[in-house]
């Protein structure tokens, strides 16, 4: 951390005192940095004139559109929570100045541009390292960046579909097996990468606190994919076999996946051979315990197909309620949720993972997913509402050592809003 004495607002968490400048924009840059927020790192999102894009992007409650003229979404509420706006324009010449006098009492850096427009703006990494020698430079792109390895790919743009399919991902999610390629539901290639890039910063600012020295960080959207994709990595390398579309089993293991109920679908899984006894048990079908077709997984993956048609009819007998009280808490099981079923769930209210935060304008909060890090000492969490456009633009300059004059001269020449 910089040891600065400026007054910076930070909250109880495990960050506290470590100061972000956030130059992100859309989903995979504003995690990263809203995963630092959680944890009491105070975040300044410097946006451009207009605002970051994803604002306007909806769902909006009635009357959160109108509160602010760059818009206030859902999408961007979300993972914009416990941050300050300030609005710069860095393509002047005095908006690269502010940035630079901010950079000397910041942290980390971070930023999400193509590859080379920072270094087109006059700032990048070597030039920051300059005024702030321990700052921690963190980009996140679709293929990386060139100082860590250059890809063929270093120019293309890259949002989520794309570094799910690169990253590999995609060729080993499906619902046949050996059927089409099927993307993943939520964001995971913007939003594995953030996580990615979260731990890197934190790991490189722990560096920094024990030598004083920074260092440029990078993170490659494809690259974050397939490190989650590590199996199919050493499959291949061991077998030369090409995994593809899984379904919604396990390629090692059976049962061990989704079946049916009667009113949607469960998940259970028997990871050992422990497990299938008490399971076949409460299918009234001890008998399978012993049969040597079934006994041990390795037999089972034999014979999945007998295996799964057996057990899918005996769960599409019984709801999802009465599944749960057959197995819940014996065997490894859950029923699949949909956001209904999550919102009245007990436990995720008793865990904090439903937050309700103020929209300004709206009649009512909005519910946002909170952060799964819990820590005893330090425990973070969503605190308080996404900024609106420029909301704390005064604010953090006069943090940061700006006089009031500085303020009104960068104003009246339209570089901050």
């Amino acid at each position: 951390m910089t040891g600065t004495a400026a007054p910076f607002r930070c909250a109880t968490g495990a960050l506290e005192g470590l100061v972000v400048l956030d130059l992100t924009q859309m989903l995979a840059g504003p995690y990263a940095t809203m995963m630092l927020a959680d944890q009491g790192a105070h975040v300044v999102k410097i946006e451009p004139p207009g605002g970051d894009l994803t604002r306007r992007t909806g769902p909006h409650l009635d009357g959160a559109r109108r509160i602010d003229e760059q818009g206030f979404g859902s999408y961007f509420a979300s993972i914009n929570r416990n941050k300050d706006s300030l609005v710069l324009d860095l393509k002047q010449p005095a908006g690269k100045a502010a940035l630079l006098r901010l950079v000397r009492q910041a942290d980390v850096l971070v930023e999400n541009y193509r590859s080379g427009v920072m270094e087109r703006l006059g700032l990048g990494y070597e030039t920051l390292a300059q005024e702030n020698p321990r700052l921690v430079y963190a980009a996140l792109r679709g293929f990386g960046d060139a100082r860590s390895g250059e890809s063929p790919y270093a120019d293309w743009p890259a949002y989520d579909p794309v570094a799910q399919a690169m990253g590999g991902i995609m060729g080993i999610t499906g619902a046949v097996p050996g059927g089409a390629p099927t993307k993943i539901g939520p964001g995971v290639g913007d939003i594995v990468p953030a996580m990615y890039l979260a731990y890197g910063i934190a790991a490189a600012c722990w560096r920094t606190q024990r030598t004083g020295q920074g260092q440029f960080l990078d993170v490659a959207m494809v690259d974050a994919v397939l490190a989650v994709c590590e199996r199919l990595v050493f499959q291949h390398s061991a077998t030369g076999a090409i995994p593809g579309p899984e379904g919604n089993g396990h390629p090692l293991l059976c049962p061990f996946g989704l079946f049916p109920a009667k009113d949607g679908h469960v998940s259970l899984g028997v990871p050992n051979d422990r497990f299938w006894v008490p399971l076949v048990q409460r299918m009234g079908q001890p008998e399978l315990a012993a049969d040597p077709r079934y006994a041990t997984n390795e037999a089972r993956v034999k014979h999945r197909a007998s295996v799964e048609e057996i057990v899918g009819g005996w769960t599409a007998r019984h709801t999802k309620a009465e599944l749960s009280a057959l197995l819940g808490g014996e065997i490894p099981f859950g029923p699949v949720f949909d956001a209904a079923d999550i919102f009245d769930d007990p436990h995720f209210r008793a865990r904090q993972m439903l937050v309700d935060v103020e929209q300004p304008g709206a009649s009512r909060p909005l519910t946002v997913a909170g952060t799964p890090v819990r820590m005893s000492g330090t425990p973070g969490g969503v605190r308080r509402r996404a900024p609106l456009t420029g909301e704390h633009t005064d604010e953090t300059l006069r943090t940061f050592g700006f006089s009031r004059e500085d303020i009104a001269a960068l104003r009246a020449e339209h570089v901050i809003q």
